[in-house]
């Protein structure tokens, strides 16, 4: 399973959700629903803008959080 690191990523960089909604170009609607519940599905393009907005990689907005057996 994967989770979003978007809130974590952001607040290290020193963005708000409205800020990193402008940045990005992504609705703040769209931001604060990831922001708020990271294990929200997504598409790539929106990963893209994130990622290119917070100068990271898509990998870096992205945990896999699959319980080990």
């Amino acid at each position: 399973m994967a989770r979003l690191r978007i809130k974590e990523v952001a607040e290290e960089r020193g963005y708000t959700m409205s800020s990193l909604s402008r940045k990005a170009d992504i609705s703040l609607r769209n931001v604060r629903r990831l922001w708020r519940n990271p294990e929200t599905v997504t598409t790539t393009d929106t990963l893209e803008k994130l990622a290119r907005a917070l100068e990271v990689n898509i990998g870096d907005l992205v945990e896999d959080v699959t319980p080990r057996q």
